[in-house]
């Protein structure tokens, strides 16, 4: 046997422990092989070290990597959340600077949403460690120290697609100078400016009009019922999905809470009621209603985005543990037993047709069961309130809308592909 092969190694070990503690601690100094010791169970040399105190043991845990990256996040969308998932991807805390209304009126045109909103937006992703407001929209020699010297930021992080300031010029030139600057690639099919354009050329500006509910009502531009520039171009993968979810599912005595909805031009009033939903349980499914769900109860132009586009946005939300993608519009007693749902939930501010009527009651079921309850809504706005926004002041996004597709046109002309995401 090869104990026994070895027994003269033991019985030095035994007679002359600390002889042969130093020969051993020779040989393997000298680089010599230990493979005769293997029966010993040898550790590891640098093991061994720490264990005879000979070199001081090293602190758990490195230098946490900081990361930078900053954007006006108007209008959120699953683009957003991506380059955000990837600038974490870099470093092991992102910091996220969210421009001012005065920067983003300067350089871009109007915002849509408020700096309120668009706060609550980034701070509710899944990947965001801290967020700075009223971050500059050029990244400045003072700013940039300041991110260095107070906020410790190792890199600042930037879509591959370029950010020009009025005169033509880079707006991260300076971080790239100083060697601090990384490139994610950009998640192709959506923009801000696209999803204005889908606005923009669903309704007739003449006829818009909102009801008490916060519906859009209006005649439909004849380009929403056709293939027009604005369809969506997003092409979902399954390893998008797999990237934006959290990958576990609720534990066996976990307090199912189910809240659904169409959650199109995700904005701050999911957020704050996925946010109420999630504080009155364990785990948070969301179902998210098909394209033909929304259209139906909804009309034309609804959905503005996809279901795939709208379900990723849900999935990005850092109160969210798991989506239903094309949730049905009743929630059944089988829907209930399949996902131990313990509490149904719907929010007080919602978005219906008020052309439909007498249809049935979606939550018949959970309500019988008394699993369900309603939600007091913390924000008053809709998907039709963010669309009027733009309806409302239609000229000038058309004028913005018209100076970034120009620049979004080049963009997808000379593009390149960009490794990893």
């Amino acid at each position: 046997m090869h104990y026994e092969s070895n027994s003269w190694v033991w019985e030095g070990v035994y007679y002359y422990p600390h002889l042969f503690g130093g020969l051993m601690l020779t040989a393997a100094l000298l680089g010599l092989s230990t493979s005769y010791f293997t029966g010993l169970g040898v550790p590891h040399l640098p093991f061994l070290w720490s264990d005879l105190g000979i070199f001081p043991k090293k602190k758990n845990g490195k230098k946490r990597i900081r990361v930078y990256m900053d954007g006006c996040f108007d209008l959120m969308h699953y683009g957003h959340a991506n380059a955000l998932r990837q600038a974490k991807a870099l470093g092991d805390e992102l910091v996220v600077g969210v421009v001012s209304d005065e920067e983003i009126v300067a350089n871009k045109g109007p915002p849509v949403l408020s700096m309120e909103e668009r706060l609550a937006l980034v701070s509710g992703l899944k990947w965001v460690d801290e967020v700075i407001t009223n971050a500059p929209y050029e990244i400045t020699e003072k700013f940039m120290d300041t991110l260095f010297n107070e906020h410790n930021i190792d890199y600042i992080i930037h879509g591959d697609d370029p950010c020009l300031l009025p005169d033509g010029t880079d707006a991260y030139a300076l971080a790239k100078r100083a060697g601090r600057y990384k490139q994610i690639k950009r998640t192709e099919g959506v923009s801000s400016t696209d999803i204005v354009g889908r606005i923009l050329s669903s309704v007739r500006v003449p006829e818009v009009s909102q009801d008490h509910n916060g519906s859009l009502c209006g005649e439909p531009h004849k380009e929403s019922q056709s293939k027009g520039p604005h369809v969506s171009q997003f092409l979902p993968t399954s390893r998008r999905i797999v990237q934006f979810s959290n990958g576990k599912g609720p534990a066996p005595n976990a307090r199912v809470v189910y809240i659904d909805g169409a959650f199109d031009l995700f904005h701050a009033g999911h957020v704050e009621i996925l946010k109420s939903a999630r504080q009155l349980g364990d785990f948070l499914l969301v179902g998210v209603h098909t394209d033909q769900i929304v259209s139906e109860h909804r009309g034309n132009p609804h959905p503005i985005m996809h279901l795939h586009e709208r379900s990723l946005s849900v999935l990005a939300c850092r109160y969210v543990d798991e989506v239903i993608i094309g949730a049905p519009w009743e929630v059944t007693t089988d829907m209930i037993t399949t996902f131990n749902i313990s509490l149904v939930v719907h929010g007080t501010v919602a978005e219906s047709n008020p052309l439909l009527t007498g249809e049935n009651d979606p939550y018949k079921v959970p309500k019988s069961m008394g699993i369900f309850r309603l939600l007091e809504s913390p924000k008053n706005i809709t998907t039709s309130s963010v669309a009027q926004r733009i309806m409302a002041n239609h000229e000038a996004y058309l004028k913005r809308n018209a100076k970034k597709a120009e620049s979004e046109k080049k963009y997808y002309a000379q593009k390149k592909y960009v490794s990893g995401d």
